[in-house]
């Protein structure tokens, strides 16, 4: 029961954080210090990464008709864009599949620390505010989605790679990077969620497959509590991206710049302390 409880507290936790730009490593880091489940390391590493499936799964049944080709209800024309966004989707995800494949052990080995998920947090947080603060009275370039070229969708693409590197968050670093080739704040977030759906699906299989070659084996309660916080994180995913969407009509990300930092400060502060006195 208590352990079911964790992985509710979790699954919030990563269904908030992981549409965001506040980094759903960074919460998460810091969460386990104070939840900490009674499993093995190896199936947490997974739990950790597997519950963005429940996140992604929100954005497929939000976005259902504006993604799906085949939808009786568009027309030709309509199919024929959203086939066309697809291939940008497809395109932006290239880079971070081919540096995520090949770099994955390295990143997790090296990178995977709270002084690295802190400077991160800190970093990003300063860049949306300068670039908030750039583009005040700017109008964007590109105000619609379909008006996103296939140019700029590989460039979002080149910024996901930064996010690999815990701490960043993958929507803060696509939204920077879709905010600096002047797309809208609705079209950066909203490309930003359609980029998660082949990106999180592949992380979270990666994971699967390296959890089970590595000779791991699950109980029938370690898969209850998976799907747990997969169901969790998929209901508050929901509410997360609706209220994103709702905020940026009449604010800036500003905000999440000055939190982000604010925590990178509290997971410094508490990890430098603790090894301090350790």
């Amino acid at each position: 029961m208590l352990e079911a409880l964790k992985v509710i507290l979790l699954g919030i936790i990563e269904g908030i954080t992981e549409w965001l730009p506040i980094s759903s490593t960074g919460h998460l880091i810091l969460a386990e210090e104070f939840i900490k489940l009674e499993l093995s390391p190896a199936f947490i590493e997974m739990f950790n990464v597997v519950i963005q499936l429940g996140a992604i799964m929100a954005v497929v049944v939000i976005y259902f008709h504006k993604l799906n080709p085949f939808s009786p209800r568009k027309n030709e024309r309509q199919k024929k864009a959203t086939i066309r966004l697809w291939i940008k989707v497809i395109v932006a995800t290239i880079p971070a599949m081919i540096i995520g494949l090949l770099f994955d052990d390295f990143i997790d080995e090296h990178f995977m620390n709270a002084y690295v998920v802190s400077a991160m947090l800190i970093l990003y947080g300063i860049l949306f505010i300068v670039i908030e603060k750039r583009n005040e009275g700017v109008e964007p370039k590109v105000a619609k989605l379909g008006k996103l070229t296939v140019k700029m969708a590989l460039m979002i693409g080149v910024f996901q790679v930064l996010a690999l590197i815990p701490g960043t968050s993958r929507s803060g670093a696509t939204i920077l990077g879709g905010l600096l080739i002047g797309a809208s704040r609705s079209v950066a977030a909203e490309f930003t969620f359609f980029l998660g759906i082949p990106v999180m699906f592949g992380a979270s299989l990666l994971k699967v497959v390296k959890f089970f070659m590595e000779g791991a084996g699950i109980s029938f309660m370690e898969m209850c509590l998976l799907i747990l916080g997969s169901v969790v994180s998929f209901g508050v995913s929901i509410a997360a991206i609706k209220f994103l969407m709702q905020y940026i009509k009449n604010h800036d990300f500003k905000v999440f710049g000055y939190y982000r930092i604010v925590l990178g400060v509290i997971v410094l502060l508490y990890f430098g302390l603790s090894a301090l006195f350790a």
